[in-house]
């Protein structure tokens, strides 16, 4: 079990194990998702997709509170103590899940309309939206390297979409400002929902699958909600699962895990494994883009790109060192941030 392991005794076989499985979680569910959105007669109701998603988080978080917990009397205790019983906490949690279920629906408009590789960069705005959030719901601050990171990342940003790279074999109709609005307005939600959830974690010692349970359940109802509004005469027509497939389930799966193994890598990594993570992700997608999807690489997307990746990594720098300040170093810590 991973729980009784300390982050730092963590092995680097380990950090590398999960850097290696985020990357191709991250790379995999873009492309997938992108590949189900293009590819294809029958085309699927995404709002149902994100549905699903919820549920099987649901069932994975109460599996490994069952497993924390360590027999069923005191899953069923905690369940009714945390989850039924707490009518107000289930409200509380139910904002972050609102929030992440438009995100979620707006991937699904982005990777309709935008490319893998320029979906994929593009989405690393979450970094500057998530520090303002943080500085601005946290009370924290960021230092002067973290900003400059910040404005050279909107600037690979801006690169990229400047030409937005095309693909070739792609046979819908696409809307590159839909796509882009999509992804903003997904960005800005990645950001206030992570915020607002760690808020709420860290203002009790209730257990994170607790946490993850009354969001997932709340989530479970809005998406519900969302199928219903969005594509409920579709859906009633055709059915819940009109036009799955293998690869449709595959982004259910990847997006699913994904979200809940995203808390294994926080604790057990750091920021600039995540930042690696980030840009290999770019790259992977970069490359799956250019053999699936005929996508046609121009300098300002090649330009951007190495931008983003660069200023992920100069974000990742000053919490990695911050993390293991002692209050007597302090002083020599900040001599050291500004050398770098």
């Amino acid at each position: 079990m991973m729980n009784h392991v300390g982050c730092e005794n963590v092995s680097l076989l380990f950090k590398l194990y999960c850097l290696t499985v985020m990357t191709l979680v991250a790379a995999t569910y873009t492309v997938a998702l992108r590949y189900t959105r293009t590819v294809g007669a029958e085309l699927y109701f995404s709002t149902t997709a994100v549905c699903i998603t919820e549920v099987i988080k649901l069932f994975l978080s109460v599996g490994i509170l069952a497993r924390e917990s360590g027999s069923l009397a005191r899953l069923i205790t905690s369940l009714k103590e945390n989850v039924f019983g707490s009518p107000k906490e289930l409200l509380k949690l139910s904002v972050p899940s609102l929030v992440y279920a438009v995100q979620n629906n707006m991937a699904f408009v982005a990777l309709s309309n935008l490319d893998a590789a320029v979906y994929q960069v593009t989405y690393q705005l979450k970094i500057p939206c998530t520090a303002l959030c943080t500085v601005l719901m946290l009370n924290r601050t960021l230092s002067k390297l973290q900003w400059f990171s910040v404005f050279m990342l909107c600037g690979g940003v801006i690169l990229v979409q400047w030409k937005p790279a095309q693909a070739t074999k792609v046979q819908v109709e696409q809307n590159p400002w839909l796509g882009f609005g999509a992804i903003t307005i997904a960005v800005l939600c990645s950001g206030f929902a992570g915020v607002y959830f760690e808020k709420v974690l860290k203002s009790s010692d209730t257990s994170l699958w607790v946490r993850n349970i009354q969001m997932y359940l709340s989530g479970i109802v809005v998406t519900l909600v969302g199928v219903y509004m969005s594509d409920g005469a579709q859906v009633l027509e055709k059915g819940f699962f009109y036009g799955y497939t293998c690869f449709v389930w595959l982004v259910i799966f990847l997006a699913s895990v994904g979200g809940l193994y995203t808390s294994v890598v926080v604790k057990y990594t750091d920021n600039i494994m995540k930042g690696f993570s980030a840009a290999a992700a770019i790259v992977l997608s970069t490359v799956a883009s250019v053999v699936l999807f005929g996508l046609q690489i121009t300098v300002t997307f090649t330009l951007g790109a190495i931008l983003v990746c660069v200023s992920i990594y100069f974000y990742g720098l000053p919490r990695q060192d911050t993390t293991k300040i002692q209050p007597s170093e302090t002083k020599s810590s900040k001599e050291r941030l500004v050398a770098v």
